[in-house]
C-alpha cells in the first residue's frame, strides 16, 4: 500500500501522471502549446479571409460610390458657379459699351442686363441649391446604407467567427453586441 502511494507520488513529481481534479490546468501544460498555437493560427487566418472576402469589399464599394456621387455633385456646382461668373463678366462688358454710346442708352441697357443677370443668378442659385440639397440627400442615403452594410457585415462576421470557433451562436446576443458597438 505504501509502495503504491510512493509510486503515485513519484509519478506526480516527475510529471508522468496527473490524477483527475489535481495538478495544473491541461491547456497550460507545454505539451499542448503546439496544438493551441496551430488552432489559433487557423482561427486568425479564417477571420482574415472572412474580413477580406466579405466585409472589406462591401465597405470599399460603398465608399467608392459615395465618393463618386460627391465628386460629381461638386463638379456640377463648380460648373454652375463658372456660368454665374461668365454672366457677371458679360454684364460688365455690356455696361462699359453702353456708357460709351450714351447715358440714356446705358441706363436702359443696364436695367435690361441687370434684370437678365438677376434672373440668371436666381436660376443659377436655385440650381446650385437644388444640386447641393440633392447631394446632401444622396450623401445621407449613402451614409445610412454604409452604416446598415457595416452592421450587417459585422453581424455576419460575428456569427461566422462564433461558428468557426465552435461557440454557440446566440442571434440576440450577436445583434445586441453589434448594435452596441456599431450602432446598427
Amino acid at each position: 500500500m505504501e509502495h503504491d502511494a510512493n509510486a503515485v507520488e513519484a509519478e506526480l513529481t516527475h510529471g508522468t501522471a496527473v490524477p483527475s481534479g489535481e495538478g495544473p490546468i491541461p491547456l497550460l501544460q507545454p505539451a499542448y502549446f503546439d496544438n493551441l498555437i496551430f488552432w489559433a493560427v487557423v482561427a486568425l487566418v479564417a477571420i482574415y479571409f472572412i474580413l477580406t472576402k466579405m466585409a472589406l469589399p462591401r465597405i470599399g464599394s460603398t465608399l467608392a460610390t459615395r465618393e463618386g456621387t460627391i465628386s460629381s455633385d461638386l463638379s456640377a456646382a463648380e460648373a454652375l458657379r463658372t456660368q454665374a461668373r461668365d454672366a457677371q463678366a458679360a454684364y460688365d462688358k455690356a455696361v462699359s459699351d453702353a456708357r460709351a454710346e450714351s447715358n440714356r442708352i446705358a441706363q436702359q441697357t443696364r436695367d435690361e442686363i441687370q434684370a437678365q443677370l438677376d434672373t440668371a443668378l436666381a436660376q443659377a442659385d436655385a440650381q446650385i441649391e437644388a444640386r447641393a440639397a440633392q447631394g446632401a440627400r444622396a450623401v445621407a442615403e449613402i451614409q445610412a446604407q454604409a452604416q446598415a452594410s457595416v452592421a450587417e457585415v459585422a453581424r455576419d462576421a460575428a456569427r461566422e467567427i462564433l461558428r468557426v470557433m465552435g461557440g454557440q451562436v446566440d442571434e440576440a446576443a450577436v445583434d445586441r453586441a453589434v448594435a452596441a458597438r456599431v450602432g446598427g
